[in-house]
C-alpha cells in the first residue's frame, strides 16, 4: 500500500501533501560538527516519506507503517521535552520546536513510512525530522529556509528527544543536492556543493551497514562531546576549530589528559581531512582520497574510540581486496562502513567482506551503493 493510501486509509481522507527526506551518509568529518569545524555529508536514495494534513484543533496524530502501533495521539500545546522515548519523539519534537520558535502549527495528522535502515549511522532520525519540517513549513506556509528547518530539526533532536547532536544530520537531510557532496561549515552554516559524481570515474561508494545497532543517547557520544568543550576549554578556545592543524603538537602538550588528548587531536586532524578531501575532489582526483578515508578511520578507532570490531573488519578486508579507502561512518559503536571502490572490484570487494564475517561468527552486513542523491522534496 502506497503512504497515501494509507493515510486515507488510517484517517478517512487524502492527505493535502506527500514528502520525502533523505537519510545521509558521511564521507569525511566524524564528530567534527559540535566542534564547530568541517563536515562533508552526501544524501542517500534512501528516504523517510510523509503523508500530511493540516489540523487546526491542536491535535497531533502520528503513525508509521514500519512499526506496529496504533495512531499516537498528543495534544501540540501539552508537548514537554524528554517525555517520549519512542520514535513518535521525533516528529513530535519538530512541532515542538516549529511552535517554540513561535510558529503558529495547530496540528496535523501524519503518516510516515522510511527506507533509511535504523541503527546503521545513516541519520534515520534526522530524516523523519526534516521529513516533517519540510511538510509542515509547506502546509502551513512558514517561508523558512532549508538550513532554517536544519536548525529546528536539529533542536528537536537535542533539545526534545536528548540527543546532543550536532547540524550536520539535518542539514544533509535538508540541503544536500544529488551528485554532489555537501561541504559544510559547522560554525556560519555556510554550504557549498562539491562535485561528486563517482560513476564518470568508474567508481562507486560503498555503504556497509555492519547490523550491529548502536544508541547514541547511551552517554558515549554525550561524554566525547564534553571531552571535547574540556579540551576547548583547556587551550582557551571557544570550540576546536579554533586550533589550527600546524599547531596541534603544541596544543597537544598543554593537555594533561590523555582521554582529552585523544579526542582533540581526532577532531583537529579530521578537519584536516574535510579540506583535503575537498582540495583532491577540486582536483578532479577522486581516487585519491581513499587514504584520506583510511586514515580517518584510524583516527576514530585509536582516538576516538568510537569503532568495533565489525566495522574494523570491514575496513581492513575491504583494503586489503583492493578497495581504495574505507572509513567507519557515523556516531560509531556500530552502524555502518563507507569504502571507496572500483566499480570492477565492487563484487570481489563485497565478497571478501561478506566471508570476513562469516568467519568471524559476525550477522551477514548489508551492502549497498550510496549514490549522491537530492535533498528533502515535495513528492506530491
Amino acid at each position: 500500500m502506497g503512504i497515501s493510501e494509507g493515510f486515507e486509509e488510517l484517517y478517512g481522507a487524502a492527505p493535502e501533501g506527500v514528502w520525502a527526506a533523505p537519510g545521509r551518509v558521511n564521507l569525511i568529518g566524524e564528530y567534527t560538527d559540535f566542534n564547530e569545524g568541517f563536515v562533508m555529508p552526501l544524501a542517500l536514495p534512501h528516504t523517510a516519506v510523509a503523508a500530511v494534513s493540516r489540523r487546526d484543533d491542536g491535535v497531533l496524530r502520528l503513525h508509521s507503517a514500519d512499526i506496529e502501533g496504533p495512531v499516537v495521539e498528543l495534544d501540540v500545546a501539552s508537548l514537554a521535552p524528554l517525555t517520549d522515548t519512542s520514535w513518535a519523539a521525533y516528529p513530535a519534537g519538530v512541532v515542538w520546536a516549529l511552535r517554540e520558535a513561535g510558529h503558529a502549527v495547530g496540528g496535523a495528522d501524519v503518516h510516515l513510512a522510511s527506507t533509511v535502515p535504523t541503527g546503521a549511522g545513516l541519520s534515520s532520525s534526522a530524516a523523519l525530522e526534516v521529513v516533517t519540517a519540510l511538510a509542515l513549513n509547506d502546509l502551513y506556509e512558514l517561508r523558512l529556509t532549508r538550513p532554517e528547518l536544519a536548525l529546528l530539526a536539529q533542536r528537536a533532536e537535542n533539545d526534545f528527544v536528548g540527543v546532543p547532536c550536532g547540524v550536520m544530520d539535518q542539514t544533509a537531510s535538508a540541503c544536500c543536492t544529488e551528485g554532489h557532496a555537501l561541504h559544510l561549515d559547522c560554525r556560519d552554516l555556510s554550504i557549498r556543493q562539491v562535485p561528486f559524481d563517482l560513476a564518470s570515474q568508474g567508481l562507486e561508494l560503498l555503504v556497509v551497514d555492519t547490523r550491529v545497532k548502536h544508541a547514541l543517547g547511551d552517554g558515549a557520544y554525550a561524554e566525547r562531546r564534553a571531552g571535547c568543550e574540556e579540551g576547548a576549554r583547556q587551550l582557551g578556545v571557544s570550540h576546536l576549530r579554533d586550533v589550527a592543524y600546524e599547531s596541534l603538537d603544541a596544543a597537544l602538550a598543554r593537555l594533561s589528559d590523555e582521554r582529552v588528548r585523544r579526542y582533540v587531536r581526532h577532531v583537529v586532524s579530521d578537519d584536516r581531512r574535510v579540506e583535503q578531501v575537498i582540495s583532491l575532489l577540486d582536483a578532479g582526483d577522486v581516487r585519491a582520497i581513499g587514504p584520506v578515508l583510511t586514515s580517518g578511520h584510524a583516527s576514530l578507532r585509536d582516538d576516538l574510540r568510537i569503532s568495533c570490531d565489525e566495522l574494523d573488519l570491514v575496513v581492513s578486508t575491504a583494503n586489503a581486496a583492493g578497495a581504495l579507502g574505507a572509513r567507519m561512518t557515523g556516531g560509531g559503536f556500530g552502524g555502518s562502513a563507507i569504502v571507496l571502490v572500483e566499480s570492477a572490484d565492487v563484487d570481489t570487494v563485497t565478497k571478501a567482506v561478506t566471508e570476513a564475517f562469516a568467519a568471524a561468527g559476525f550477522t551477514a552486513p548489508r551492502v549497498f551503493p550510496a549514490v549522491p542523491s537530492a535533498g528533502a522534496r515535495r513528492v506530491s
